[in-house]
């Protein structure tokens, strides 16, 4: 049977999430399940609950857990990326270094100085990871679900040429959600959405031959789901469709939300007037990293009520798309999943080789996109412009080059609608100095 190697499993809520889709699905109920992370405390609790999902489910499937990386992926068929490279440490410099430039970031884990620092952390451990998967796992598909996902991929793609797809919920996630909004039952709802990942929109959503968008634009005339997804919905009216990822984060991607803290304090958080948006504190500044740090004890808590037996275990699967893919290859059984994948004339007006976020089929074969012909070209403008930061991001992680990391924060629409010139090149400087154990791509550049 499969063997689904997990890097990075000290995610233990995720870990545990997708750990149990594996585990509820019956043709992947004999895998091994191989959990490597750098915390040993953390893979230790990340195992028993893997352990106990397998106990209290009968299941002969068999978890083991290593800090060794080599050891975990060696002979695996499926290599699940979960990873943070440099922890709520440097998560922290990502946003609390800008933030005194100015530049006011909610989430920071995709654009913006935080998601270039994040990328340049991250992708030089997804290459090294690569390379270990020629020796040790020729034939595995790597599953990456690491923020920032566009540039993340693109790097591993140019530096590796290995088969990956690129995993995110916002699809699933915000097609339910509209879905709720118009009252339509979910399984009847048939979508094409398509675009860059975090950004990508919902070119139709219907039911059989029934255009369904007159019904959303009339229903985000309504107090309370516009209180929902403010930057969104505003988005929508502007760019004419609706965007996969949270007004927290599509506020970032823009140079329109947050120009100062006053912008996002005055203008900004009052409009978000539900409580489901409180994971990301509202959209103020470094919202979502305290919703990490306060996770951690909720995290905690939770893994003490399953392994005492006080909590039950999931009865079904959740959206994401890991499970699914796993099984569809392994069964030869298709399914469609919104993939992110290398662009080879899958949208013609994006760049060639930059990472797009398409339907794709899934069987026997693997994963195979689809070709998007009548992208928006409004939409493909306000893609290109958070590519061209993707763009450099990768090109400074190969090569080493420092100049490329100012460059890529030079372009970033959030930060270039804030900081002048001299100030970006201060605030890089400063986050390279700050992050530099994390960052030795740079080290020989700054010597």
């Amino acid at each position: 049977m499969a063997k689904i190697a997990f890097i990075g499993a000290g995610s233990v809520v995720f870990t545990r999430n997708l750990c149990s889709d594996i585990l509820l699905t019956p043709a992947l109920q004999n895998s091994t399940i191989s959990l490597m992370d750098i915390d040993p405390l953390r893979l230790r609790q990340a195992r028993d609950l893997v352990q106990a999902l397998i106990d209290g489910r009968g299941l002969h499937a068999r978890v083991e857990a290593t800090t060794d990386r080599r050891e975990a992926i060696r002979d695996a068929n499926y290599v699940i990326t979960t990873l943070q490279q440099g922890g709520l440490d440097a998560y922290a410099l990502d946003i609390e270094i800008p933030q005194k430039y100015g530049v006011e970031q909610c989430v920071g884990d995709t654009l913006g100085p935080g998601g270039v620092f994040r990328a340049l952390r991250t992708i030089p451990v997804l290459l090294e990871l690569g390379r270990e998967m020629d020796e040790l796992a020729p034939h595995a598909l790597l599953l990456n679900y690491v923020n920032p996902m566009a540039a993340n991929c693109w790097a591993y793609d140019r530096a590796t040429g290995r088969p990956h797809v690129g995993l995110c919920h916002s699809v699933q996630g915000t097609s339910e959600m509209l879905a709720e909004w118009i009252d339509v039952p979910y399984g009847e709802v048939v979508y094409h959405c398509a675009g860059i990942n975090h950004q990508a929109f919902f070119l139709t959503f219907r039911r059989g031959e029934e255009d369904l968008y007159p019904r959303i634009r009339q229903a985000t005339e309504t107090p309370e789901i516009y209180g929902q997804e403010p930057v969104r919905i505003e988005l929508m009216r502007h760019f004419g469709y609706f965007v996969t990822e949270s007004s927290g984060h599509a506020s970032e991607y823009v140079p329109y939300f947050r120009k100062t803290e006053q912008m996002v304090n005055e203008e900004l958080v009052p409009r978000f007037t539900e409580q489901v948006n409180g994971w990301f504190d509202f959209g103020r500044t470094g919202g979502y990293l305290r919703h990490c740090i306060e996770r951690q004890e909720f995290a905690q808590q939770d893994y003490e009520k399953l392994i005492a037996g006080t909590k039950a275990l999931p009865t079904r699967r959740t959206h994401e798309y890991g499970s699914h893919i796993i099984e569809a290859i392994e069964t030869n059984q298709p399914i469609r999943i919104n993939g992110n994948v290398p662009n080879r004339d899958l949208i013609p007006n994006l760049p060639n080789g930059c990472c797009v976020e398409v339907p794709c089929l899934v069987d026997g074969n693997g994963i195979q996109p689809t070709r998007v012909d009548t992208y928006p070209p409004q939409l493909a403008a306000l893609n290109r412009t958070n590519v061209n930061v993707q763009e450099l991001i990768v090109h400074a992680a190969l090569t080493g080059e420092a100049d490329a990391v100012h460059h890529a924060v030079l372009l970033d629409p959030l930060t270039a609608a804030v900081c002048t010139l001299p100030q970006i090149h201060a605030m890089v400087d400063e986050l390279l100095q700050a992050q530099q154990r994390w960052l030795p791509q740079f080290q020989l550049a700054r010597g």
